[in-house]
């Protein structure tokens, strides 16, 4: 027999009744009933009952044994005791019978509980991440994302790509975040970055004639946390195509994403075909690039209702600026005060002086809309407005005023939060769709010009054309974002390969012909030679799994993540160099006061 196990903690069933085994595992606990010792022990493939009686040879050890002690017992499969089955446990029909208990490893009082899986404060469980990886659904997550990941490699192969690695050090790129810098001991004062992503080398790959590139890509950017985006590094499936439209890589790309919910989203219904909807029209529908169609409230602007009405707030704004606008959020089901008054709070909260409500509501056998609105703009606006929006008795609808560019984002939370407070965002499927026709640039309001507004590697809709004779804020962009569930899950875009269009383009974004020559020279030195016209984009692996899992923070489904201020607690990084390290690279620190 093998010195550890004959088998795992997870393969035993009723078939194995009466067999001699060997097991090792983790104590997952001890419970004493009554004289008689069960010991739950637990390895990565599952759980099985172990009994020890005071008549066994093992019975001494077992009453030494704690939680989390690594141990190894020999002993009898037997069939558990009728009535005391477990049919959430596939080896939930047996149990062991130890005669025998061997310590492997004991363990120190633990800093956090494997069993119960309760919350834990952050720290604690990052120093200590390798225990909190014992614990079940976390360690369920992991096992998860590794088959995630398996089946996207598996059908990205079977759609014709290959995978290649491309390099980790390299040189900066302006892929919308900060670069991490390594330097370099051989070049003094010269310093590689780590990629924010593959971009330039996967297009030279399709210079180059590969076709078809895909790769599970690590990417690192020196970015502020949140609960969708870790500091420091993720990983996305990477893909570039040569001789496409984009048409083309979304009708590739999207059986490939469907079917990775198909298959592991536990029979959740998934978007059949993914509806593509322009960046202008998601704005101003949804409040949002990345709507979450789950929800079905779409906003109408109601301007008209307002112009010249009593409702002299509005009505002042939209004389005042032609750029004023008033957007609706209907509300079906929303028609009472207490959640119109529930909302206006919560717009308070947000830092917004209000939400201005109408709902609807019978009185004297007539419907009526009430509210302060109502009662300013009259009952024949208001009327118009129902009609417009298909309200009726009820029902709701709320208001957002001004420039939509500033105050889209927040009707687009309004939104979401009447969604899910009425009920109506159906939180048991997954809604995919495109966001297609993005803008090519946009105004840097600090620097006070025209900055890229996604990725500077794109072609411009109109190509160079477009670029000489078109006001570079109305150019489009073939780039496009799919979106599941109110997140952006992948990017892309039809490459600029053309040297051309590529200075043009960035001539417009304040770099010049010699700047691009210098930072992308790799890539404007290919196209001098025969570059394909190309696209791809990349989809976000950790956020992808995020949601398939049913997590909601990127940590539950990360092995090794950093903290909220981008610290490594378990390994101690970022840490301090060495005075030889630093001498070696001719680096003198200048820290701040």
């Amino acid at each position: 027999m093998h010195r550890y196990r004959s088998h795992t903690c997870g393969g035993l069933t009723a078939s194995d009744v009466n067999s001699e085994v060997r097991l090792s595992g983790w104590v997952h606990r001890v419970r004493d009933h009554g004289g008689v010792l069960f010991i739950d022990l637990r390895d990565h493939y599952g759980l099985t009952q172990v009994v020890v009686d005071p008549d066994s040879p093992a019975f001494k050890a077992a009453e030494t044994v704690r939680a989390e002690w690594v141990i190894k017992i020999d002993g009898k499969v037997r069939e558990r005791p009728e009535g005391t089955q477990n049919a959430d446990l596939p080896t939930g029909s047996i149990e062991v019978y130890a005669r025998d208990i061997e310590v492997l490893s004991a363990a120190r009082d633990l800093p956090l509980p494997v069993f119960g899986e309760p919350d834990y404060p952050e720290e604690t469980r990052l120093k200590y991440r390798f225990i909190d990886l014992r614990r079940e659904t976390l360690h369920a997550n992991i096992v998860r994302r590794t088959k995630i990941i398996a089946a996207m490699r598996r059908r990205m192969t079977d759609v014709g790509f290959a995978e290649y690695s491309t390099p980790i050090l390299t040189a900066s790129s302006p892929e919308g975040a900060r670069d991490f810098v390594v330097p370099s001991r051989i070049h003094p004062g010269k310093f590689f970055a780590l990629p924010q992503a593959p971009q330039q080398y996967k297009q030279l790959l399709m210079v180059a004639g590969f076709d078809r590139y895909f790769q599970i890509a690590p990417c690192f950017r020196d970015e502020d946390p949140r609960a969708d985006r870790l500091p420091g590094e993720f990983y996305q499936l990477d893909l570039e195509m040569s001789f496409v439209t984009q048409e083309d890589v979304w009708n590739t790309m999207e059986p490939v994403v469907r079917g990775i919910f198909e298959e592991f989203g536990e029979g959740m219904p998934v978007t059949q075909v993914f509806p593509r909807i322009a960046y202008d029209d998601a704005i101003r529908t949804y409040g949002s690039d990345k709507p979450d169609l789950r929800n079905p409230i779409e906003m109408q602007a109601v301007t008209p209702h307002f112009a010249g009405s009593g409702f002299k707030v509005f009505a002042r704004m939209i004389d005042a600026d032609p750029k004023v606008e008033v957007w609706a959020i209907p509300a079906k089901g929303g028609g009472s005060r207490a959640f119109c008054d529930r909302m206006n709070d919560w717009a308070i909260k947000e830092g917004q002086p209000g939400l201005g409500y109408i709902f609807w509501r019978t009185e004297n056998g007539v419907m009526e809309g009430a509210g302060p609105i109502a009662k300013n703009i009259g009952p024949e606006r208001t009327e118009a407005i129902r009609q417009q929006l298909g309200l009726g008795e009820g029902d709701a609808v709320f208001f957002a005023a001004g420039d939509p560019a500033k105050f889209y984002r927040f009707a687009g939370d309004a939104r979401n939060r009447a969604g899910k407070e009425l009920g109506l965002t159906r939180e048991d499927q997954y809604s995919l769709c495109w966001i297609v026709d993005f803008p090519f640039y946009e105004w840097n309001d600090e620097d006070k010009q025209v900055d890229f507004c996604h990725n500077p590697f794109s072609m411009p809709q109109g190509g160079i054309e477009a670029l000489n004779g078109q006001d570079p804020l109305t150019i489009k962009a073939y780039q496009y974002d799919m979106v599941c569930n109110g997140y952006e899950i992948a990017s892309g875009s039809i490459r600029n390969h053309l040297p051309d269009t590529m200075v043009k383009a960035f001539e417009i974004a304040g770099l010049s012909k010699e700047i691009v020559e210098e930072r992308f020279g790799g890539l404007y030195r290919a196209f001098q030679y025969g570059a394909p016209p190309h696209g791809g984009m990349a989809a976000g692996v950790d956020r992808i799994v995020m949601l398939l899992c049913g997590a909601t923070n990127l940590r539950e489904i990360t092995l090794f993540p950093m903290n909220q201020r981008a610290e490594d607690l378990l390994m101690g990084a970022p840490n301090e160099p060495t005075p030889k390290q630093l001498r070696e690279l001719h680096i003198r620190l200048n820290l701040p006061n």
